[in-house]
């Protein structure tokens, strides 16, 4: 209703200011007209002149001009009784030519008095102008450059491809101005400075034959219809002037002629020159200010009236901006499933996202609609979308939020998008249906939107997490149109991207949607030159991959300054999620693991047969916890490999972790802190377990050579360990009474208990201890290397785990006795090691992995576990190992 209440207004005011414009004439002629008699010529002229000028002079701002002819001024007749202004109709379907072009003088200044007047006539928006200008390279228009700058007058097009698009863009809006009937419809003034190309004229002289209905009103300069070689297409509803060497003839508008017998005006005229330049800047200047304010698109105009009652069963559809005065809406579905996005920094990516994002989501309901959303740069572009500490809420709609990702999460969650489209393809399958629209209504299936912005460092070189990224977006796009699984690709440049070589027809072919940003016109077809004046703000839509000819210029707002708007949102539709809604799951590229936040450690309890080592979280889509089994396997033992502090912290997480799942007693806990830089953690490793009650001994380096002697051998621990008062931060702790047969008792091999009772030696620092354990015992000729080897052979079985943090892979082979011994410790967390080094130590020649802070290679070679995680570290701890 609204809507309809807005048009019959504007109807009425359109009504009004044609009627006042008619009284007008009538008061004129009236006070001019006498009572009888006959009248004279020079009485005639007179009453021309008065006529005239007040037809020539209307409201200015107040009269519509695509609907119906207003009359403006080209000239003043010249009669031997004096002068009067001739006039002619212009807009409302009719048109105007001169068989001289601009090159003239005399038609050049016209022109520009044409536009000036039309534009000043009309309301403020009501007339663009759109130029061409092939014989003077622009210079037609250049006094009306402000005009230019206020947004109201297109940069003239001066080649043949620029006047191609500028008829394609005229025919577009003759069609829509057709089908849309808009009372306010904005006039579009095409201005050909001189006649164009014959296959040009043809399209030109097309407009002129639309009627009022297209709202197009052409002005023609160079147009000879009567030239001997090629004459020029006859027009439509056109008022021809010919110019003689001083003055014009007019011809006779259509509908209102001059005279009975097709001549035209009976009097010589001089054509109107320039206007003052003075007129042109303050024209300008309020058109500017005006087009400012009614183009300014508001974040609300983006938003349906009623939240969550669309359905998304034959797509997913939401309104980006205006075009002109109308509502831009675009879609993911069969024609368009995907949508490529390119745009230079600081174009407005991220808020054009947002936009669509916050659009879909007022739409659909989370059980239509579903949000995977990955940003690849260092920035914050989803993170409205997640719960903080300052705003609990988040946007039910989203399933995974990666804010600076790492590749591995980007493909973790390419993975589960294609294990969804495995689990689609089955419930059509089982429904009898090849597509998402087809299934009952009794079986919803949302809809899922995966925004992937910065895409390019997803696929950076050419290594196998590159290849796979491509292997997986390439079936993504040939298979989610069917399946509801929507792509959206954004990047600042879709060049040089090396994985993509041979394949990007067959990835980007799929995105029949292509938006193009400033700077970011790479997403449209070469030969596309639409985005290249493009101002922020707005953007080019093109539904036909990136093809000239399909091009939507598109205003959208700024949704960052729109804050407070989407906050509001956002908790309106938090508010209103499903009873028992998770919030999505969020993976931070920036934010360091602790493994007291972790679920898994919450949740551990006494009494498990299989104790876990927590040692981070895994970089996938739902950030579960990495762990490692200590069951009584040959080789679960725990290596953490690297010069980074950061392995201290994991040997923390994993021993902590370890501790939770024993009632006080029930474990032993060995601490060995060998080097200086790990002191800090196994303070508090240490402090930690004495407070939960747990038994802790402190070795050094020789107490340590003593401890794995005697566990090796199955014997008794030797008594007398000096605790942990020796560590720093721990002084004065009240350590649990231990008695010697507790503290000190072996586990038999293949006893029962063997799973209950458990011993854990937590060496920081091993490597430290290579010259101890280098040395032999002079009785037994066994050095400390042959009884750490046999430990780590035979300790799983009589409950002995070794948890230790090399600085060296090499010193853990030396260690080890070689490569043929590596599967004596099974569970291995990388730090700063060298991927091609790693890859040599474990055999495995193709290994992907590319060391960096906050991150590290878990590998398991028991069950072939390989993937990346963030290590737990304490509060504090920098990702470089300094506090």
């Amino acid at each position: 209703m609204s809507r309809l209440a807005s048009a019959y207004g504007q109807a009425v005011a359109a009504h009004r200011a044609a009627r006042t414009h008619l009284d007008t004439a009538r008061r004129a002629l009236a006070g001019q007209l006498p009572q009888a008699g006959p009248v004279g010529t020079g009485e005639l002229v007179t009453r021309l002149a008065a006529l005239g000028g007040a037809l020539a002079t209307p409201t200015p701002g107040a009269t519509p001009v695509a609907v119906a002819p207003v009359p403006v001024r080209v000239g003043e007749a010249s009669t031997p009784d004096g002068g009067f202004p001739v006039l002619v109709p212009l807009g409302g379907g009719h048109h105007l030519a001169v068989d001289a072009d601009a090159r003239d003088p005399r038609v050049a200044g016209l022109l520009r008095a044409l536009v000036l007047r039309l534009l000043a006539t009309a309301p403020a928006g009501g007339v663009r102008v759109a130029g061409i200008d092939t014989a003077a390279l622009g210079a037609t228009f250049g006094p009306l450059r402000p005009l230019v700058d206020a947004g109201v007058l297109d940069p003239p097009a001066t080649g043949e491809a620029e006047v191609a698009e500028v008829l394609d863009a005229a025919e577009r809006h003759a069609r829509t101005a057709r089908h849309t009937g808009r009372p306010d419809q904005e006039l579009l003034l095409v201005v050909a400075a001189s006649a164009p190309p014959p296959r040009e004229a043809a399209r030109l002289a097309a407009l002129t034959h639309a009627g009022p209905a297209a709202a197009v009103c052409v002005l023609a300069a160079g147009w000879q219809t009567a030239a001997p070689a090629t004459p020029a297409p006859q027009l439509g509803a056109t008022t021809m002037i010919r110019l003689t060497e001083r003055y014009a003839h007019i011809g006779d508008p259509h509908g209102a002629p001059f005279s009975h017998d097709g001549t035209g005006l009976a009097a010589p005229v001089l054509l109107d020159g320039d206007p003052p330049a003075a007129s042109v800047a303050a024209l300008a200047a309020h058109l500017g200010a005006a087009a400012r304010r009614s183009d300014a698109v508001g974040f609300a105009e983006l938003l349906p009236e009623r939240r969550w009652v669309e359905s998304a069963g034959n797509g997913l559809r939401t309104v980006v901006g205006r075009s002109g005065r109308d509502r831009v809406t675009v879609a993911f579905d069969d024609a368009t499933p995907h949508w490529l996005v390119g745009g230079r920094t600081g174009a407005g990516k991220t808020v054009f996202l947002l936009d669509v994002l916050y659009g879909l989501a007022a739409r659909y309901s989370p059980a239509e609609l579903q949000l995977y959303l990955l940003d690849f740069k260092e920035g914050v572009s989803f993170t409205e979308f997640v719960p903080t500490p300052r705003d609990p809420s988040w946007l039910p709609h989203a399933r995974a939020v990666g804010i600076e990702s790492d590749r591995e999460y980007g493909v973790a969650v390419l993975r589960e998008l294609r294990r969804e489209l495995s689990r689609r393809a089955t419930t059509l399958k089982r429904h009898g249906v090849t597509k998402l629209a087809d299934l009952p209504r009794d079986t919803p299936v949302p809809r899922i939107v995966a925004v992937i912005d910065e895409f390019h460092v997803l696929l950076a070189g050419n290594d196998a997490l590159a290849r796979e990224s491509v292997d997986l977006l390439e079936e993504l796009a040939r298979k989610g149109r069917s399946y509801g699984v929507h792509l959206v690709l954004a990047s600042q440049s879709m060049t040089g991207v090396e994985a993509l070589y041979g394949r990007a027809e067959a990835i980007f072919g799929q995105f029949a949607l292509r938006v193009a940003l400033p700077g970011g016109g790479g997403v449209l077809d070469p030969l596309n030159e639409a985005a290249q004046t493009l101002p922020v703000g707005s953007a080019v839509l093109n539904t036909a991959a990136g093809a000239v000819g399909a091009d939507t210029v598109v205003r959208f707002p700024d949704a960052h300054a729109a804050a407070g708007e989407l906050a509001g949102l956002r908790h309106e539709l938090w508010q209103a999620r499903p009873a028992g809604a998770r919030s999505p799951s969020v993976f931070k590229g920036y934010e360091a693991a602790h493994v007291e936040d972790d679920p898994t450690f919450a949740g551990l309890r006494p009494g498990g047969r299989r104790p876990l080592a927590l040692v981070g979280r895994t970089v996938d889509v739902e950030g579960t916890s990495a762990l490692f089994m200590m069951d009584v396997t040959p080789g679960r033992h725990l290596a953490v490999v690297g010069t980074s502090v950061t392995g201290a912290e994991v040997l923390r997480a994993a021993t902590l972790s370890l501790a939770r799942q024993h009632a006080p007693g029930d474990a032993r806990f060995l601490l060995a802190p060998l080097v200086t830089a790990a002191e800090p953690a196994a303070a508090d490793t240490a402090a930690t377990l004495v407070a939960a009650g747990h038994p802790v001994d402190r070795l050094d380096a020789a107490d340590l050579r003593r401890h794995v002697g005697a566990l090796a051998a199955g014997s008794s621990v030797p008594a007398g360990s000096p605790g942990v008062a020796g560590l720093p931060g721990v002084a004065g702790l009240s350590v649990p009474a231990v008695s010697p047969g507790v503290a000190t008792a072996s586990v038999p091999a293949g006893s029962a208990g063997a799973a209950e009772s458990r011993t854990y030696l937590v060496v920081f620092g091993m490597d430290a201890a290579s010259g101890v354990l280098a040395a032999a015992d002079p009785d037994t000729f066994r050095s400390g290397h042959d009884d750490l080897r046999t430990l780590l052979r035979q300790g799983p079985g009589q409950g002995v785990h070794l948890l230790g943090w090399w600085r060296g892979l090499r010193r853990l082979a030396d260690d080890l006795g070689g490569a043929h011994n590596r599967d004596d410790v099974a569970c291995l967390v990388a730090l700063n090691v060298p991927g091609a080094e790693l890859g040599l130590h474990l055999g495995v020649h193709d290994l992907a992995y590319a060391p960096r802070p906050d991150r590290a290679l878990l590998i398991d070679r028991h069950d072939q576990r390989i993937r990346l995680i963030v290590p737990f570290a304490r509060d504090g701890h920098g990702p470089d190992g300094e506090d």
